[in-house]
C-alpha cells in the first residue's frame, strides 16, 4: 500500500468512528426528551376513595433523589458528621415545577388547587446512640422515631413560599413537632434558582426531653446535672440554596441551614456544658422527576 493510499485509508476510519460518535451521542440526548413525553407507569385505580379529598387517578410526578450533608453529630453537638439523605415527593402532573426545600420532609401533595398544596408528611428521625460519643456517655440510648403528620404550602406571589408541617412521633419519641419555614424564590439566570428564609420549630414535651433531658440515674453515669427538659419553641433558623434544573427531570442542589436551639434544648446541660446551640448544616443532592399514572 503506498504513503497516499494509507493516509486515505486512514482518513476514511476516522471519518467513520466520527459519524458513529455523533450519532451515538445524538440517541443519548433524545432519549430523555422522548421519555419526559410519556407516562412511565400506569396503576390500576384504588379500590376505594376517601371522602373529602380529590381522586387519586390521573396523571402524577414523583421526585426521587439522594444527597448528602455535613450536620451535627446529634442535636446539640458541636461536631459534625456527613450523613446520605433521601428526597421523595409526589404531585399532580402539570402542576407548577414543585420547589422543594432542604428541611421538607417525604410528602405527597394529594390536594392541589392553585398556589395551595396539602397532603401527608413524613420524616426519619435516626436514632441516638450513647456509645458512640464521648459526649453521651451514661445519657442512654434514644430509639429512631418516625414522625407522621401533613403540611400545608401556599404561594401568594411567585417568588414566595409558606409552608407548614405538624408531624406526631412514633418510636424513640412520642411528641408532636411543628416546622414553619418561608422561602423567598429568586431565578437567576435559566435554569439556576436561589432561595432563602427564616425556619421556626416547635416541640412538645415528649418529643423534647428524650434527647435534652438527664434523670438521676443518667446524671449519676453521666457527670451531668439532673435537668427535667419540657416543650415549647425549639429553634429559629435561616436556610439558603442554590438549585439548577438539567432538564425536565434532573436537578441539582446546594444548600446551608443555620439552627438557633432555643428555650430548654438549648438550656440542657448536654448542650451547655458539652455542645453547642448553633447548629450548621450543609448539604449537595440530585432529584430526578418521572410521571405514573393512575386509572
Amino acid at each position: 500500500m503506498t504513503h497516499f493510499d494509507e493516509a486515505a485509508f486512514r482518513l476514511t476510519v476516522n471519518a467513520r468512528r466520527t459519524t458513529a460518535l455523533v450519532a451515538a451521542l445524538g440517541a443519548i440526548v433524545t432519549i430523555p426528551h422522548a421519555a419526559s413525553a410519556q407516562t412511565t407507569v400506569t396503576l390500576p385505580a384504588p379500590p376505594f376513595e376517601l371522602p373529602m379529598l380529590p381522586s387519586p387517578s390521573g396523571n402524577w410526578t414523583v421526585m426521587v433523589g439522594i444527597g448528602g450533608q455535613y450536620m451535627p453529630d446529634f442535636v446539640g453537638s458541636k461536631d459534625g458528621k456527613f450523613l446520605p439523605i433521601p428526597i421523595f415527593a409526589i404531585r399532580r402532573a402539570g402542576s407548577v415545577d414543585q420547589f422543594r426545600g432542604p428541611r421538607d420532609s417525604a410528602s405527597i401533595a394529594l390536594l392541589d388547587v392553585g398556589n395551595f398544596r396539602a397532603g401527608p408528611a413524613f420524616k426519619y428521625v435516626s436514632s441516638r446512640k450513647s456509645g458512640k460519643y464521648a459526649e453521651l456517655t451514661g445519657l442512654g440510648d434514644v430509639k429512631a422515631a418516625y414522625e407522621l403528620g401533613g403540611f400545608v404550602e401556599y404561594y401568594p406571589v411567585d417568588w414566595l413560599r409558606l409552608r407548614s408541617e405538624l408531624r406526631q412521633g412514633i418510636g424513640g419519641h412520642t411528641g408532636t413537632v411543628a416546622d414553619v419555614s418561608a422561602d423567598v424564590i429568586v431565578p437567576l439566570i435559566q435554569r439556576l434558582t436561589i432561595s432563602a428564609g427564616p425556619r421556626f420549630t416547635w416541640k412538645s414535651t415528649k418529643a423534647t426531653a428524650p434527647y435534652f433531658g438527664v434523670d438521676a440515674v443518667q446524671a449519676l453515669a453521666s457527670g451531668l446535672p439532673t435537668y427535667n427538659a419540657k416543650g415549647g419553641a425549639h429553634s429559629v433558623g435561616f436556610g439558603s440554596q442554590i438549585s439548577y434544573r438539567i432538564n425536565r427531570q434532573w436537578e441539582v442542589h446546594a444548600y446551608v441551614e443555620y439552627e438557633k436551639l432555643l428555650g430548654d434544648a438549648a438550656d440542657s446541660p448536654l448542650v451547655k456544658l458539652r455542645g453547642s446551640s448553633n447548629q450548621t448544616t450543609v448539604g449537595l443532592g440530585a432529584s430526578y422527576s418521572f410521571d405514573f399514572r393512575i386509572r
